[in-house]
């Protein structure tokens, strides 16, 4: 009775999850186009909603609700169905959206994607290879040999958006990094725009001129009279044509710098409206945030580089281990076991919130750079993709985070995977992400005011 009554609640929470992502899809990602193939909504809700049941799982495993063998059950079915969608459905669908759209091959669009499914599951399975990632016993057909591959690509995503975001959050929020714009700046850019705009019209009206003259005399020429008629027309159009060409590479010239002038106008805008705004009580919220991260940033490349030079992955979870060491510096009396479970109840919780509320963010600003109305259909796949993957890498790597007691379901479900590979491995990409953002947005910031200075 009670297994019953715990799968009613998770098919209730899983609809609520499929409804959410339905409403994000069609208020969000598919606002502007009309929707023609309702089976790529469905796939992306489905993903969403057994992606989001198993950080709801984590819950439960910290609270306690739900009886275990009824937590296990589920957890086994979430995996199945989430590894059956993302090595199996979604990919399929993706070769056959790509495959309509190309007339060619159109007719035999079903026998050309299971080429690509086929080409995807070589390379898929190719790619466990390199990694250490299973225990030699495991079987072809175990959920160990999927999940793991899975997890090396979730992972890798993960540490590459971790390490982005770890330099760039205290880039933007801070006002440290804010150039120095005045109103002047501003106005001196804006009138060398318009200078540069008047230049182009009036050699634009010269071109104009020149070809109007061309017309006339051909006109007045249309019938040389003899050869040395037809000697002068020739040589007397051949000088006006090369001062035409040379008029339209200075425009095209001058067309080139107004695009970058105007660009440069519209950061210097922006840069001034976030100088105003930093001022505000809000800006300066953010500007202590962007030193809280900057110290966490510096302080989370430390951790990653000694994890990787001394080949350390953590055996107790930074919560308990954080109480440990306070109490025992204070030499007070404390229930670890019983704080241990809230505080990383509540550190999970804000984990998988941040996690769910970034990646749609940042997908839903992917999906719009990127997407037209014949590629939103297969861009949305590949959405649905990225997003179970990053969810699934997620547990493997949110399980180092709770409590021992809690996490023996979860390695129970996941099998015997190399779990302090997946922590090393993340450290090593998040360590290049991060070191590379840095160089890249110094040097981007480097350049900015030299820019400025040049236009």
């Amino acid at each position: 009775m009670s297994f019953l009554i715990d799968s009613v609640l998770m098919v209730i929470s899983q609809l609520l999850f499929f409804g959410f992502g339905w409403l994000f899809f069609m208020r969000q990602l598919f606002k502007d186009y009309e929707v023609r193939q309702y089976v790529v909504q469905v796939v992306f809700s489905v993903t969403f909603a057994f992606s989001c049941t198993m950080f709801e799982l984590i819950i439960f495993e910290i609270l306690g609700l739900l009886n275990s063998s009824s937590r296990y059950f589920h957890w086994k079915l979430n995996l199945c169905v989430i590894l059956l969608v993302l090595v199996f459905v979604v990919p399929f669908y993706i070769g056959y959206f790509v495959v309509s759209n190309i007339r060619l091959l159109h007719r035999q669009r079903l026998l050309f994607s299971c080429t690509v499914w086929l080409t995807f599951m070589y390379f898929f399975w190719k790619l466990g290879d390199p990694f250490p990632i299973l225990s030699p016993k495991h079987g072809i057909l175990s959920i160990e040999q999927l999940i793991s591959r899975v997890g090396v690509i979730g992972v890798t995503l993960m540490a590459l958006l971790s390490g982005f975001g770890a330099v760039n959050c205290p880039y933007t929020y801070m006002s440290y990094f804010l150039r120095n714009v005045t109103d002047a700046d501003i106005l001196a850019l804006e009138r060398r725009l318009l200078q540069t705009m008047d230049m182009i019209v009036s050699k634009k009206k010269r071109i104009a001129a020149l070809r109007r003259n061309m017309f006339q005399r051909g006109e007045e020429h249309s019938k040389p009279s003899g050869f040395w008629g037809m000697i002068k027309s020739v040589t007397s159009s051949a000088p006006v044509s090369e001062n035409l060409s040379q008029i339209q590479q200075e425009v095209d010239a001058l067309e080139e710098l107004s695009r970058q002038l105007f660009l440069e106008t519209a950061d210097l805008h922006a840069t001034k409206e976030r100088i105003e705004y930093s001022k505000t009580f809000q800006g300066k919220y953010f500007n202590f945030l962007g030193y809280f991260f900057s110290i966490y940033c510096v302080w989370k490349i430390f951790m990653a580089t000694i994890n990787i030079v001394f080949d350390r992955v953590g055996k107790t979870d930074p919560v308990t281990r954080g109480i440990e060491i306070t109490v025992n510096y204070l030499g007070i009396q404390f229930d670890v076991k019983f704080w241990s479970q809230h505080i990383s109840f509540i550190l999970v919780g804000i984990i998988i919130v941040t996690s769910i509320r970034g990646l749609l963010i940042t997908l839903t600003k992917f999906f719009y750079a990127i997407s037209s109305s014949k590629s939103s259909n297969v861009i949305v796949l590949l959405l649905a993709q990225i997003m179970g993957m990053y969810f699934v890498s997620s547990v493997l790597l949110i399980r180092m985070s709770m409590p021992l007691e809690y996490r023996t379901i979860i390695t129970e479900v996941l099998g015997e995977l190399q779990f302090n590979f997946y922590h090393r491995w993340f450290d090593v990409i998040f360590l290049v992400s991060a070191l590379s953002s840095i160089l890249f947005l110094y040097l981007a910031h480097k350049q900015a005011p030299e820019k400025h200075m040049a236009l």
